[in-house]
Order: C-alpha cells, then structure tokens, then sequence
C-alpha cells in the first residue's frame, strides 16, 4: 500500500498538528499506511501539548512534487566498468534503450555508453588488442575454459590465418599474445613453447595429451569455442571491457531527489535522451528515458484543517488528495478523482476526528485523545469563541474522561505556555498564523495573534503596523491583524494604513483607530472574514 501523508496548514496551530496526528492513527489502525507531517514550525502551544501527552512531533514536509525517485526510470540500466562491449549491447536491447550506465564496484557511476560508441567500436575500432577477463571471453564466444592461469587478459590478438611454416619461421610470439588457432599441430606446438597469454581453440577441436601437458608446463590459458576462426575474430573485440570504449565520463545526471518540472527544463536546454540517475553520494540507480518523462507516480496526501490549495503544500497541484477532514467554509479545492470529504460545522477539526473515531469503532488512547482536547480547547479559545458548538463542549467532555485531564486547569496552562510572545519580532508574530483569502484578484492576508502580553505590542505600536505595511506591499493587497485577549474576551485590530477605508467599512466603531478594541471578536472565521468579504465584493 502507498504510503500516505497527513497534514494541516501551511502555519500549523494546535489544531493542525494534532488533527494530523489523530487522523494518522486512525487510518492506521484501520489498515492504512500513513505518517503526519507538518508544513512549518510548529508553536509554542502545540510543543506543550505533545509534550504534556508524550507524543513525537511530526516531522517537516517541504513539498508533495514529483521527483526523479516518483518517475519510471529503468533500474536495470547499469553495467559495471568490467563487463564486456557485448554485454553493455545485450542491456540496451533487453532494455530497449540507447544507452547504458557504466559504474565501479560501488556503483559509482563512470560515465554513460551509447550505441553510438558500440557502433563506432564495430566499425573503426581497434581490433587488435584486448582487454578484459576469461569470463567475459567464454560468455562472447560461448566458450568453455581448458586451462586458467589468470582471470585478466590483456595482449595483442593473433588469428593463425598464415600457413603454419609460414607463422612458426616469420611469426615472433611472446606472452603478449592472444593466440586464435584451429586443429593446427604445429602452430599450436610454437605458441604453447613461446609462451602465450591465451590460445582460443575455434572449431570445438580439443587438445591432445601432449600438447595439454605442455600448455600446463608453460601456464598457457586455454579456451575452446564451436564458433569457426572467422566468428571468433569479429565476435572477441566485444569481450573487451566497456571501459576501453571512449565514452561519455561526465554526462549529464539528474539526482533522485531532483523535481520532475527542473528535468523538463533540463532537457529543453540540452536536449539529451539519457539521463543517468544518481543519489545526493553519487550512486547510480538507474537511467532515464526522456521519452518516459510522463510516467511517474504522484504522492497520495490527506489534508486536515484546511480545504484551499493555497494554504496547503507546495505542489499539492501534482500530489493525489485521498481525503479532507475539515471545519472551515469551502475554498476552491479541486481533484481528479472523487474523494472522501467530511466537515461539518463546529469549531475544530479533531471535534469531527472524533466523531470518525466513534465510526469506525477504533477505540482512542489516552494520548491521541489528550492532544484532541487540547485542539477544542485551542481552537475554540476555551470554548469562549462564537464558533463553539454543542457538539464540541460534548466531545470535549468525553475526551477529557479518556485523557484524564481537568479541563480548566489543564486548559489554563496550556493557554499560558502557548500565548507567550517574549522574545518574538513583530513580522514573526504577523506571519504566525495568517491565513489568505481572495476576492477576485484581490489577496487578504487575516492575522491572529492571542496573547495576554498585549503592552508589550502596544509599546512599539509603530513599528508594529510598519510590518504590517511590509506585508501589505508583498505577496498581500490588504493585511488585517486581530490581538486576541481571552482574558478580556475580545480583540484588538490592526490593519495595513492604506486599507483604513475599507477596515472602517468592516466595523461600525466610533473610535475607529489602530489598536482600538473589539468586546467578545474572538473568531477570525466567523467575526470578521464574512464581513471584510462583504466589503470586497461591493
């Protein structure tokens, strides 16, 4: 089974996290193979919960493309620097491609051999020498060994195509040789008494005794083919190593963990049909057909506490979305495939996990059902926030029962550890939980910061809005940041300057200013998103 990979938002709070986490367990528990991932740092608050529950923090998901490791690339198109021409032509057509990688013996890759160098090789290479070993030899020639004395050969190549007066008077032999001879008493005598490296026997014609014995005195190695002597002469040049071929030592790779879109811009500029694959320790794995750039296998994801692909990973366009489990409005997500969706409208997403858990009759463990209380709690503010439901103050009570916690106390503390902003910067605090919405080409960016340390921004108030600003002059037209204090219930509004008019448009308060303060504004969703769209679309 593909694995699967869970996750929130692109700025993970409690709710986010955790919801991956329950939903992770869940699934598997019911025979699905999925890991939680998170899209961000994860805070403060939702530290503390994991801790407090003793559950590991997911670990980071930077994207959901395609890469070269997704893509049907050949892994049987790799030969070692020692085997011969013959077999480096016996992949490509097994393999149906036009070339083959050539590594050492740590798969190392040494470069990449086409038929073109093969054809070459046949047509104007040296056929005079040879390099390689007795096996490669006996494969080529179908052969079987008599003698061995060594594994390496690596000599000039004679066929005995003279008479043997002729050879045995005019011929000078040595241990350089690779002798290619028939049923020739004579010429097989002088090359076993000059010493030669090896004799091949063409014809399947066997040694006599003598002759045997004599090879045996000089450690001549011996091998016997059924292929006739001119079979053998055009057939052994493809015993040589592929090594010896001069081939391309530094083509063009493509690394494992590369994206399939740089490939594609890859091959535009350079045009090359084969691309060996190699990983970050320069091992090769395989070569790539261009011409099997659209065959690859996309990531299956499920996605929690969000719907829009713009809140969601990088790529999620190229990734399959098996499932949603959400409790936000409805963005514009779409998929290829139908797949199974579930929201309902309460106030956190693990109020709905729980729910499925009922469902599926998948019993939930102290700790998955510690961090799912403390997603209500967080996300619900308490159960202060408007978006409360029945349905959450009833989940939250039976989630207390399994984790065994005191709602308010735990709540107290989990809400002090998380709310903190000691220590932060302003454009750190701005970006930490900001979602993005749009309206027509416009794109708002809705900040929420819950803090009981409210002096401390109000005391470099200008500064903060100044960030706001530098929002608001990026990737967003329009920036509008809530401070929420639980412990006043309410909030404090901030906004970009250039957007005063509409923020004024939004809330029907005298003493508009920046900062001024919203009695019982506890929900971005529900509060204050409604009516800035309203504005917008007007």
């Amino acid at each position: 089974m593909s694995k699967i990979y869970i996750f929130g938002h692109q700025k993970p709070d409690t709710d986010s996290v955790c919801a991956s986490i329950s939903l992770s367990y869940l699934k598997n528990q019911l025979g699905y193979n999925t890991v939680p991932k998170v899209l961000g740092h994860v805070n403060k608050e939702s530290k503390f919960v994991l801790n407090y529950f003793g559950v590991k923090e997911p670990e980071y998901l930077n994207d959901v493309k395609v890469q070269v490791r997704n893509m049907k690339y050949n892994k049987n198109c790799i030969i070692v620097e020692n085997s011969s021409i013959h077999d480096a032509f016996m992949v490509m057509q097994q393999e149906k491609v036009t070339g083959v990688c050539v590594v050492d013996e740590n798969k190392k890759l040494q470069g990449l051999v086409t038929l073109k160098e093969l054809a070459k090789q046949l047509i104007r290479g040296n056929r005079d020498t040879l390099k390689t070993n007795i096996d490669n030899i006996v494969n080529v020639l179908d052969g079987e060994v008599v003698l061995k004395y060594s594994d390496e050969v690596d000599g000039s190549i004679f066929a005995a195509t003279y008479q043997s007066k002729t050879i045995v008077e005019s011929v000078s032999l040595s241990n350089h040789n690779i002798m290619i001879v028939g049923d020739r008493y004579k010429v097989l005598e002088y090359a076993i008494s000059s010493g030669v490296q090896l004799i091949i026997i063409t014809g399947g014609h066997l040694l006599n005794e003598d002759l045997l014995l004599k090879a045996k005195e000089k450690k001549v190695s011996i091998i016997r083919t059924n292929m006739d002597t001119y079979h053998t002469s055009s057939n052994l040049i493809l015993s040589n190593y592929v090594s010896t071929l001069l081939f391309n030592q530094n083509p063009i790779c493509i690394g494992d963990l590369d994206y399939r879109t740089d490939l594609l811009e890859l091959s535009e500029k350079c045009g090359h049909t084969n691309y060996p694959v190699v990983n970050k320790k320069g091992k090769c794995l395989g070569l790539l057909k261009i011409s099997d750039v659209n065959q690859f296998e996309k990531l299956h994801v499920m996605l929690v506490d969000h719907n829009g692909f713009s809140q969601s990973v990088d790529g999620i366009e190229e990734a399959i979305v098996d499932e949603i489990v959400d409790h936000h409005n409805m963005l514009n997500v779409g998929t290829s495939t139908p797949i199974n969706f579930r929201s309902m409208p309460v106030g956190c997403t693990c109020t709905i996990l729980y729910h499925m858990y009922r469902e599926s009759g998948v019993p939930i463990p102290k700790e998955i059902a510690g961090i799912m209380l403390s997603s209500i709690l967080s996300d619900t503010l308490l159960l202060k926030s408007v978006t409360t439901t029945d349905i959450d103050r009833k989940v939250v009570t039976e989630l207390a029962k399994l984790s065994g916690v005191d709602i308010n106390t735990y709540g107290h503390e989990m809400v002090k550890a998380g709310f903190s902003i000691q220590g932060k910067k302003a454009e750190d605090l701005l970006e930490e939980d900001i979602k993005t919405f749009r309206v027509d080409k416009t794109m708002v960016g809705i900040s929420q910061i819950f803090t009981m340390d409210y002096e401390d921004i109000a005391s470099d108030m200008d500064n903060f809005i100044d960030k706001i600003d530098d929002l608001a002059s990026g990737k967003f037209d329009i920036v509008i940041t809530l401070i929420t204090d639980i412990e006043k219930n309410g909030s404090y509004v901030f906004y970009d300057r250039k957007s005063e008019n509409l923020v004024r448009d939004v809330f029907d308060n005298a003493e508009f200013h920046q900062g001024f303060f919203v009695q019982d504004l506890l929900s971005r969703k529900k509060q204050l998103v409604p009516g800035v769209m309203e504005v917008l679309e007007k």
